[in-house]
């Protein structure tokens, strides 16, 4: 293999294309996946039917957007995104199909979280009269907060895979990078060289997730 070859600008902006993707689903992600697990763990816990009734139907959408291999989606989504985002192709048109995927899979990580939370805890907010809205923001959430650190970094890592199944859709990034090079035109350099900064950066990414766990759960 001649690595002298390899084009490093197309590595490079193949990179932070990966990142500027990571960056901006991994954000929505959190922004919408996090009140939804929310709202799937206080409708699930309510004595009332309606809200039971409303978590049923929420966690029935929720499953069936999980179910879905994130490569069928994408594509399945071409008219949605391009009507979105203009496009369907690059770093914005790969953005909206893995926030789409994401959110729910981030959402259903916010619940099991939230489940773990001690009722005791709950419970002496709600003796106290803390309204629902506090006891979510400074009850839940706080106690929840290794948790939920952790959530989103399997989250992010998740993301890091999808980005490179997008390429087969031409996404950008690491994973177009691959696909152009490593595999039509047989440049295995190219694909080696992708592998491995994914892998990099998945390790990157671990660790630091794992790390603000630690530091969290200490204080």
């Amino acid at each position: 293999m001649d690595f002298s070859t390899v084009r490093w600008e197309e590595v490079g902006k193949a990179s932070i294309e990966t990142l500027q993707i990571l960056g901006v689903s991994g954000l929505f992600t959190v922004i919408f996946g996090l009140p939804l697990g929310v709202l799937l763990f206080m409708t699930a816990r309510s004595a009332s039917i309606k809200a039971r009734t409303f978590y049923t139907i929420l966690s029935l959408i929720v499953n069936i957007l999980r179910s879905v291999p994130f490569i069928i989606l994408i594509v399945a989504l071409i008219p949605f995104t391009r009507i979105l985002v203009g496009t369907a192709t690059g770093v914005l048109g790969v953005i909206p199909p893995l926030v789409i995927s994401a959110a729910p899979y981030f959402a259903r990580l916010v619940e099991t979280t939230l489940r773990e939370v001690d009722r005791g805890v709950i419970e002496a907010a709600q003796s106290m009269g803390a309204s629902t809205g506090q006891i979510v923001r400074r009850v839940l959430l706080p106690e929840a907060l290794p948790g939920l650190l952790a959530g989103i970094t399997i989250t992010i890592v998740t993301l890091v895979s999808y980005t490179a199944m997008a390429g087969m859709v031409g996404g950008g990034g690491l994973g177009t990078l691959a696909i152009n090079y490593g595999y039509y035109r047989y440049q295995n350099e190219i694909m080696i060289i992708s592998v491995v900064s994914m892998i990099i950066l998945v390790q990157i990414l671990q660790m630091a997730g794992d790390r603000l766990v630690t530091f969290f759960t200490r204080k």
